[in-house]
């Protein structure tokens, strides 16, 4: 072995010190120490390439490649030992000098960088966390463990089959709901149902809504379901034996066929989990089309007085308003079809803002938020790859449509016992299908035309 290296004469302690806290090293290279030098600066070179290479997309793309379990902690355990090694580094420089050869005012120095070390590493640590928690909470728990495996967590449900797109570059089609429960219900419905489409290869890009008033529609297993669409899930999960796939499967399966196009993909969205996100959020921005006059909203959990009133223009929402801005369908001249219509708007809202830089000190309580709020299949690792198709598409070119007129009737309440319903016109729900995904759609011929152009009911 060589001899030990000694520092050389003249080198400030401090400044060695800070050079060391700048890159593992660095400061022992000042020192003349090259041998001890190169032991702590080039482990940590393969570990800042990757995060070059992790980070090359922007942070908006590796923000939501975090939301991977297995990504979030491998980055937590990094960040734990990098910060363990930078430490070290900078003890090494108190052990070097030896005792009785570091004054007090070096000391104070050599502290407070470790404790920089420590509480940028923390902040970057609890971060990596929360993207694990959230992102364990949010996805479909995958395939049933075996007898050997780890059990599945109570409580977490039971996945089932999902048909996935045959390539990297097949049309993605998901399912977002957002599910409307209370204290006075047994039972959830699922009162926003909208079936998002991406083109990767073209990046066109569409939203259908169907309105919970839907009803006497035929089913994928035949035969007709006479109950409202938003009622279907709960009937699947309440009859196995017809719908062995469970609830939100079933439903995928449902509205795919009404659509003529497979749903791969589901993320399923609590109201009143809605309202924690935006209140993370703090707000969104929405350009609201017309006012709304909704003396009979009383939605308010915070004590609001009963009614909703929003001016027509630039809006800036806080969190009961946007939820308010979703629900509210009373209003003169409104209805599902003009509420259905503000959901798809405002999940534009929400990820037009989730993209602003100034919300990273809030990351945590948000992905916290997210957590308890949704609930998706949707495979981590396409995430990124959907943002960076995101940031192609214009939000002003997005096909967005609700299935009210001309693409559904509202028949006599006289014939349907007194209950409001709307029933499908399929013909033009098919034509619709043709236009908004060519041959991916089930009805597409060779000779299929145009939509038909809109008639009165």
């Amino acid at each position: 072995m060589g001899q030990p290296q000694t520092v050389r004469p003249g080198r400030p302690l401090a400044l060695a010190a800070v050079l060391t806290f700048l890159w593992p090293g660095l400061g022992q290279l000042f020192e003349g120490r090259r041998g001890t030098a190169a032991l702590f600066a080039i482990p940590l070179l393969p570990i800042a390439l990757v995060g070059v290479l992790f980070l090359a997309d922007g942070a908006e793309v590796a923000a939501l490649r975090l939301f991977d379990p297995t990504l979030a902690m491998t980055v937590f355990w990094l960040v734990v030992a990098v910060a363990a090694w930078r430490l070290v580094a900078l003890g090494e420089h108190l052990v070097v000098r030896g005792r009785g050869r570091v004054r007090r005012s070096e000391l104070v120095v050599v502290g407070l960088l470790a404790l920089l070390v420590f509480e940028t590493h923390a902040i970057v640590g609890n971060i990596a966390l929360s993207f694990h928690d959230a992102g364990t909470a949010i996805y479909d728990p995958g395939p049933t463990p075996g007898p050997n495996d780890t059990p599945r967590p109570s409580g977490v449900p039971e996945p089932s089959p999902y048909e996935t797109p045959a390539t990297a570059e097949s049309r993605i089609n998901v399912l977002l709901i957002g599910v409307d429960s209370s204290s006075t219900r047994s039972h959830a419905l699922t009162d926003t149902l909208i079936v998002a489409s991406v083109d990767p290869a073209s990046g066109d890009t569409s939203m259908v809504s169907f309105p919970r008033d839907i009803a006497e529609f035929p089913m994928y297993t035949g035969g007709t379901y006479f109950g409202k669409i938003n009622s279907f899930a709960n009937y699947a999960e309440r009859h196995p034996r017809q719908f062995p796939d469970g609830g939100i499967p079933s439903l995928m399966r449902q509205l795919g066929f009404l659509l003529g196009i497979p749903i791969h993909y589901y993320a399923s969205v609590s109201l009143e989990g809605f309202v924690k996100v935006i209140d993370a959020l703090e707000y969104v921005d929405v350009n609201n089309p017309r006012e709304i006059a909704d003396p009979r909203y009383g939605g308010w959990t915070d004590g609001r007085p009963i009614g909703f009133y929003l001016p027509k223009g630039p809006q800036r929402l806080d969190a009961q308003e946007a939820l308010a801005y979703a629900r509210s369908r009373m209003g003169a001249g409104d209805s599902d079809f003009t509420r259905a219509a503000r959901q798809q708007q405002l999940l534009s809202a929400v990820r037009a803002r989730v993209t602003d830089p100034s919300l990273l000190p809030r990351l945590p309580s948000i992905l916290s938020a997210v957590g308890e709020t949704i609930r998706t299949n949707f495979p981590p690792d396409r995430l990124s790859e959907m943002l960076l198709l995101a940031r192609r598409v214009d939000d002003g070119a997005t096909k967005r449509v609700v299935l009210g007129r001309p693409y559904s009737f509202h028949p006599p309440t006289n014939s349907t016992g007194g209950t409001y319903i709307l029933r499908l016109r399929m013909p033009r729900v098919e034509a619709l299908s043709v236009e908004l995904y060519g041959q991916d759609s089930a009805y597409w011929t060779p000779d299929a035309g145009p939509a038909p152009t809109p008639m009165r009911s």
